[in-house]
């Protein structure tokens, strides 16, 4: 019903109502109007710079009877304006309504509003504009309504190749356009206005967010399930929803998940040459190395098999040396800030590979906010952000024996990867390499057998490993069983009921044990 009442409705735009902030290109727009007889209505000082380009132009002024009052304030909101717009052409009753009242139709609105965004404050909020553009957009079926100079050229194209007139099909998408500009626009206002009186900036009472859909995906986690990406309207930084491969296939939900995960974790390893491979969410393998190619080789010998179709990302430009080590492995994505064109062409010759540069994206930000959807609602974090070089972490030796220079290493390494691991998380490692990771259980003594496993599997020696748990032990029992597999190092938050009962295992077995107060659980 919809579409067919507008599709019978033909619009000959006889006058044009404009009144722009941004004044580019409407002069020669203007001029177009005018050779096809459009009458031009327009206020203050677009009138004048219509007049500086030779064009004839009626001020709304002289259409009401009133001047502009209030510092401009007030100059278009008139029955004689707001009702050319709004009325119905063809109505009976409107038409009459019309006549009576001196009211003459306005085919054509052309605005663009002031620019709150850029400059926000109360004298930027646009009043008389955003009533235009919405009077304008409800009555589509009669009229036509431009919010920004790059619609121009689509309307003179259609104009002029409709001897006069607006199709309906236009004025549809001009129609949904409008609307998503006024929304858009109040949005800002009210944004700004929540945060300058808001306690707290971060967490205000009424949480509005804006995203733009980038791409349809081919299905979600599951063919069955559709899905789309959206890129984050607010942040004025790269985003990894808005960047493009730069080869391969299409990103896929599944791709997207893992390959921000990745991400997250390859910024806190970016004071060193590293490489970190991920599975399903998950790191499967990380590694530090005097090169990068170093660094990828001791990564994927952490955990070769669960590396299959994995994403691999670095930390520094991939080098030939580096691609020529991938070649034979299937990695879904890779990503890395730059590449040398020579590696670029090597991996590229896997057609389905997708490859992305994160040069934008490797500087972590202590603002940055993490959600997820919850059934009918969202939950809404900070980010889980190092403040120091993760690496080197606050030290709080509890055991009798305190770390050696070398376990201190194997620490901090070992404490990276676990904060990106899924809870319950236990990690081992040496200074330079991830030897066994036990992810996403329950137990937290299950997690220590699975990574022991996966280490053995690996045929890497846990003996003399640094382990790492993203949260305090509840009892001592993972602590025992990770000394007899050979762990020398525990780093933990800290905070059990039983702590005293955990510290005095490490003793009795002569680990090294630190607390960070920090716990990193990763659901």
């Amino acid at each position: 019903m919809f579409c067919s009442v507008i599709a019978v409705i033909v619009l000959q735009v006889k006058r044009a109502l404009i009144t722009v902030y941004d004044k580019s290109g409407i002069a020669d727009f203007s001029k177009e109007l005018a050779k096809l007889g459009v009458e031009l209505i327009s206020t203050g000082g677009t009138a004048s710079a219509l007049r500086k380009a030779g064009l004839k132009v009626t001020e709304v002024s002289d259409i009401t009877g009133f001047p502009e009052l209030f510092e401009g304030r007030v100059k278009t909101l008139h029955p004689l304006i707001h009702g050319g717009i709004l009325y119905k052409r063809g109505d009976k009753k409107h038409e009459a309504e019309a006549e009576k009242n001196g009211i003459r139709p306005i085919d054509l609105v052309v605005i663009n509003l002031y620019p709150f965004e850029k400059e926000p404050g109360i004298e930027m909020i646009d009043i008389g504009g955003p009533a235009l553009i919405r009077a304008a957009a409800k009555n589509f079926d009669h009229v036509a309504v431009v919010v920004e100079p790059s619609q121009y050229a689509p309307v003179l194209a259609d104009l002029k190749a409709n001897e006069g007139k607006l199709s309906a099909e236009l004025r549809k998408r001009l129609m949904l356009h409008a609307f998503e500009r006024t929304s858009e626009y109040d949005y800002q206002i009210s944004k700004h206005f929540a945060k300058a009186g808001a306690e707290d900036e971060m967490f205000p009472n009424t949480l509005v967010m804006r995203f733009r859909k980038v791409q349809d995906l081919r299905y979600g986690e599951n063919p069955h399930q559709k899905a789309a990406v959206y890129c984050n309207g607010e942040s004025r930084k790269p985003l990894l929803a808005c960047i493009q491969s730069l080869a391969g296939k299409q990103l896929s939900y599944n791709n997207l998940l893992d390959t921000n995960s990745a991400l997250m974790l390859i910024r806190d390893l970016r004071s060193r040459v590293a490489t970190a491979i991920l599975k399903h969410n998950n790191p499967c393998g990380a590694a530090l190395g005097k090169t990068l190619r170093e660094s990828y080789e001791k990564a994927l010998a952490t955990d070769s098999m669960s590396a299959y179709g994995g994403v691999v990302a670095f930390t520094r430009k991939v080098d030939l040396a580096t691609a020529e080590a991938m070649g034979p492995q299937f990695i879904e994505v890779v990503l890395a800030p730059g590449y040398e064109p020579a590696a670029l062409e090597l991996l590229k010759q896997k057609k389905s590979r997708r490859i992305l540069d994160i040069s934008g994206l490797m500087e972590p930000a202590e603002g940055e906010t993490d959600f997820r959807s919850i059934l009918g609602g969202m939950l809404y974090q900070q980010s889980d952000y190092f403040p120091i070089d993760p690496l080197n972490p606050k030290f709080n030796v509890v055991s009798k024996r305190a770390p050696s220079d070398y376990e201190k290493k194997a620490l901090g390494f070992a404490y990276i990867l676990a904060k990106h691991v899924k809870s319950n998380a236990i990690v081992f490692a040496r200074e330079d390499q991830i030897v066994g990771i036990g992810a996403g259980q329950m137990s937290r003594v299950d997690a220590c057998k699975i990574a022991i496993e996966k280490a053995r599997d690996a045929k890497l020696e846990v003996k003399g490993t640094a382990m790492a748990s993203d949260a305090f032990f509840p009892f001592r029992d993972t602590v025992e069983f990770a000394a007899k597999a050979g762990v020398s190092a525990i780093i933990q938050p800290g905070g059990s009921i039983r702590d005293a009962d955990v510290i005095a295992a490490a003793n009795e077995y002569g680990l090294a044990m630190v607390f960070t107060g920090t716990r990193h659980f990763k659901h």
